[in-house]
């Protein structure tokens, strides 16, 4: 199959990665970006040797030939973009936070159901190689029934530095990093039943949260407790942003700690082994494991793109985790639990 032809929404700090991560897997081509800052699009069409830039997204869609959209603009845009591609019987590819909202959530699945177009969520944490590990051992069976679990990704890393918008997010960190580890805790455990949430601002600089712990109870009554933070301290070990697990289960453990160490623990003692993730010349180091993961994840969107396969992480399934965020939103600001199903 030739080549599918693509237009990039946005040129801030996600899309020169995303745009890597393309390039990386081949099989696509992108052939136009659009940014409201006319300066910002035509600087990265220079760098990634993209044909067309341009500041009025309507005229991108109306002049170029295209197979799908990247969305890679704030999330207060998704919907709105989601929609002209729809529209217009683009398939959508769209960064996450998927939508501020589970209403918007639900707006940019049905619009592109009724259009007849794939919605795909470039959600690409749980493609890390470390998480991936996890989930093939659970999935093995080897430490029985997982009965309880907890996922940290707990950082003094300076996030407000290059990413200096989220200092204003009235939401912070359940949106931006909860709807990757909600996603995450999903993924390792199944569908969740009820959760609780509490939430904390240490920065006296910012607007939304930055310290968040959530309790999930899964169908089948595993608790998930999810402890999310960029407090700004000064921790002794500190490896932004890789993701720790430990999951405990009727007969043995699974632990993923700093440096990509994964542990199982059975009858038959402890096994460790190392499991990094690749290394790309274009990655930030800063953001590694992260950036790395964009290439399995949009690899398995791809597929999906050109009918050789299903996505995993459809507007369809990532709705439940923009539900997860709502509902933790509910819980800290009513101080109860809510019940999912």
């Amino acid at each position: 199959m030739p080549s599918l032809n693509f237009a990039a929404f946005g040129a801030g700090f996600w899309t020169t990665f995303q745009l890597a991560g393309w390039r990386e897997i081949g099989g696509t081509n992108c052939v136009a970006i659009y940014n409201r800052t006319a300066a910002k699009a035509e600087a990265i069409a220079a760098r990634f040797q993209i044909p067309h830039w341009y500041s009025d997204a309507r005229e991108m869609l109306d002049k170029e030939s295209l197979d799908f959209v990247d969305i890679i603009t704030g999330v207060e845009t998704h919907a709105l973009f989601t929609r002209m591609a729809s529209s217009r019987r683009l398939p959508v590819v769209c960064q996450k936070p998927m939508a501020t909202s589970v209403d918007e959530a639900e707006d940019m699945v049905k619009s592109c159901a009724e259009a007849g177009v794939p919605l795909l969520i470039n959600e690409n944490w749980r493609w890390q190689t470390p998480i991936r590990e996890v989930k093939r051992l659970l999935d093995g069976g080897e430490i029985g029934l997982p009965f309880r679990a907890r996922i940290d990704m707990v950082s003094g890393f300076p996030v407000f530095e290059n990413q200096p918008f989220l200092r204003s997010a009235e939401q912070f960190i359940l949106a931006d990093l909860g709807s990757h580890i909600l996603d995450v805790a999903r993924f390792l455990f199944g569908e969740m039943g009820r959760l609780y949430c509490q939430t904390a601002r240490v920065h006296a600089d910012i607007v939304g949260e930055d310290v968040a712990t959530v309790v999930l109870e899964t169908a089948n009554g595993c608790t998930v407790v999810c402890e999310l933070a960029y407090a700004g301290n000064h921790l002794e070990r500190d490896r932004f942003p890789e993701t720790c697990i430990f999951v405990e289960g009727s007969r043995g453990s699974i632990e993923l700690s700093l440096d990509f160490q994964v542990r199982i623990t059975t009858s038959r003692g402890t096994h460790s082994r190392r499991v990094p993730p690749p290394r790309y010349g274009w990655a930030d180091p800063a953001y590694d494991i992260v950036h790395s993961s964009i290439v399995p994840c949009q690899a398995n969107l791809l597929c999906a793109l050109k009918g050789e396969g299903t996505a995993e992480t459809t507007g369809e399934d990532n709705i439940k985790s923009v539900r997860l965020v709502d509902a933790s939103y509910e819980s800290a600001r009513t101080g109860q639990s809510v019940r999912l199903v």
